[in-house]
């Protein structure tokens, strides 16, 4: 798949995929970002993505970010529309502070990735009932396998 990405900075490289048989791509933080202790940063992800028609582009934490650097995405991941590739709509990293210390962000660390995500568009069809008795509610099939 073709997709056109624009550099914020060029001195960057483009994201690209670490291994053979990775599905996620790196994104590259393009400047040094400092997070207080339990606060909420936005960390610039270098990159405007055109994300092609037919596609979302999910942008989520790389597993080790909590581990290795104290940081959390709160709100878990990101979905970036494929109209959003305006001339300042670069990707941005939405990271909290788990710790109670400072925590520095390196310009040119990796600490988010990206995934293409097939979408369709949904035709509404409205209905009186679906036909079917309540299952229970949020949970309800419980909590542990028998």
């Amino acid at each position: 798949m073709d997709v056109s990405v624009q550099r914020i900075d060029t001195s960057l490289p483009l994201p690209r995929y670490e291994s053979a048989g990775a599905v996620g791509f790196d994104l590259i933080t393009r400047q040094t970002t400092v997070v207080e202790p339990g606060k909420i940063a936005l960390v610039p992800g270098n990159v405007i993505v055109k994300v092609p028609e037919g596609y979302a582009l999910i942008v989520l934490p790389r597993s080790s970010l909590p581990r290795k650097k104290a940081l959390v995405c709160p709100h878990s991941i990101g979905v970036i529309d494929q109209d959003y590739h305006g001339e300042k709509d670069e990707i941005l990293v939405q990271v909290q502070n788990i710790s109670d210390q400072p925590v520095t962000v390196e310009r040119g660390e990796r600490i988010a990735q990206g995934i293409f995500v097939k979408v369709e568009t949904a035709q509404w069809q409205e209905v009186e009932t679906h036909g079917k008795e309540t299952r229970g509610g949020f949970g309800s099939t419980g909590t542990h396998a028998s």
